[in-house]
């Protein structure tokens, strides 16, 4: 391991930790930052590759049987006092380890769509732009059995640092696939491999979660959508069914990410896709 002692911030490969507060500005550098304990040791378990770590003497002691390891040859290893590091914004929060990491290739639809036997389950994701939903979302999929996330054109992405730490480590082993154009990818799902485009839209035309039959032999992708103002008429054009989840009180809506939880659970008891 190359491990290096510092006393100063002020060191350029140190740059990305410094600016947790610019995320976009690490995506274009094609790297993500995931903070607290165990979001760091999903990825140093994962098979993401991982550019540095920065952490104390006391989670160095913790955590060198895992970073040994690592097969980076370049893995830098920054060691600071607690003190030093409670310099960068909001650090406190982090617990006193850090690490920085290569964002992943994005996954090939049609790959995907032919790696996992039918019926697959995947989750399309139209406008969703908060990044802590984002993470939310992904865990859910993750804990619900989603073979593939199709994060639109107009969504933010889930290694934005925010999704990261939501995702509490669960986006390392996500297969995502970054679309370019989500309606045409939904069109080709439904042509090319009989899959069920539904749109969880909290609208009265919708038909109850509770009601959905003849699903069994179909492949299904859910759609959800922005937070505010749904599902994009385009893509609800491409639906073949709109669902709502039953609801009491008046409340006509939850928030995105819980009715993820909520829809998914709900697919896997009724259409035997409980893995």
């Amino acid at each position: 391991m190359n491990i290096l002692t510092i006393s100063s911030l002020n060191i350029p490969s140190l740059l990305p930790y410094r600016t947790l507060r610019r995320p976009e500005e690490h995506l274009k550098q094609n790297i993500f930052v995931a903070e607290g304990e165990k979001v760091v040791r999903r990825l140093l378990e994962s098979e993401l590759e991982v550019v540095s770590v920065l952490l104390t003497p006391e989670w160095l002691e913790i955590y060198k049987p895992i970073l040994e390891k690592r097969k980076e040859f370049s893995l830098e290893i920054f060691l600071a006092e607690k003190k030093l590091l409670n310099e960068i914004v909001g650090f406190q929060l982090h617990q006193g380890i850090m690490a920085m990491a290569n964002v992943p290739q994005t996954f090939s639809l049609e790959e995907t769509a032919r790696k996992f036997p039918s019926p697959f389950l995947f989750v399309a994701l139209d406008g969703v732009a908060n990044a802590e939903n984002m993470g939310v979302i992904v865990r859910n999929c993750s804990a619900f059995g989603v073979d593939g996330i199709l994060v639109g054109e107009t969504s933010c992405s889930p290694y934005l640092r925010r999704a990261v730490r939501n995702s509490m480590g669960t986006i390392f082993k996500m297969r995502i696939i970054h679309s370019r154009n989500l309606a045409s990818d939904l069109q080709f799902l439904s042509n090319n491999f009989q899959t069920a485009i539904i749109a969880a839209h909290p609208h009265k035309s919708s038909q109850n979660l509770q009601g959905f039959t003849n699903l069994e032999k179909l492949n299904i992708c859910i759609v959800f959508g922005n937070e505010g103002t749904g599902i994009s008429q385009n893509i609800l054009d491409i639906c073949a069914e709109k669902i709502i989840i039953p609801m009491m009180n008046e409340t006509d809506s939850i928030n995105v990410a819980s009715a993820v939880a909520v829809i998914l659970w709900e697919i896997r008891q009724r259409f035997g896709m409980v893995k």
